[in-house]
């Protein structure tokens, strides 16, 4: 399941609260899972070099993922407002970090408030971030780095769903027939 960017800029504006909007927000600005998101950490967020870590992500490695002005801004906002320490989200006792679950809830309240009739989880957030630099023409070696996929075939899978990519793509057939009109002497 994708997210069209419009329906993804309504998700997160109907995001309930500041510190969801930006745990969402990271979630797609960056195509990080759940996991990663409730275990990012303020000094995991580089402002100098403009990326984030992710710190023993999935199969225990760690990568960096870029790291937006929009999603800097936004993360500013948030550590203004909250002053976290230990988990840059905080669960309910703040020594903890922000469940799994209260993340997942987070994202379908946001997706309801949104009036998203598609079933939205934060995975759909990570699909939604592939699929639109896939139809950005973004390399799908890059989009695997930044996914943390170990090998190139689980990215690939993103490209089932890049209609916009797929759309655009000129057919090899529309080329011949584009240069042999170029050829041809005028009538």
């Amino acid at each position: 399941m994708v997210l069209s960017p419009e329906e993804v800029s309504r998700f997160l504006e109907a995001a309930p609260g500041l510190k969801y909007k930006a745990a969402l927000s990271v979630a797609y600005g960056a195509g990080l899972r759940a996991s990663e998101v409730v275990a990012l950490k303020p000094e995991d967020i580089d402002s100098k070099r403009m990326v984030i870590r992710i710190e023993q992500g999935k199969g225990r490695k760690d990568r960096y993922v870029m790291l937006s002005p929009q999603l800097l801004e936004l993360l500013r906002n948030w550590w203004k407002a909250a002053r976290p320490r230990g988990w840059l989200f905080p669960g309910q006792n703040r020594i903890n970090p922000l469940s799994t679950r209260q993340f997942n809830r987070a994202c379908h309240t946001a997706a309801q408030t949104a009036e998203i009739d598609k079933p939205v989880t934060p995975h759909t957030l990570r699909h939604s971030f592939a699929t639109h630099l896939l139809e950005q023409n973004i390399d799908i070696r890059v989009i695997q780095v930044l996914l943390g996929h170990a090998k190139l075939e689980t990215t690939a899978l993103y490209t089932q769903v890049a209609t916009r990519a797929i759309r655009d793509v000129m057919s090899p057939l529309d080329r011949l027939i584009l240069q042999s009109k170029k050829t041809e002497p005028p009538a």
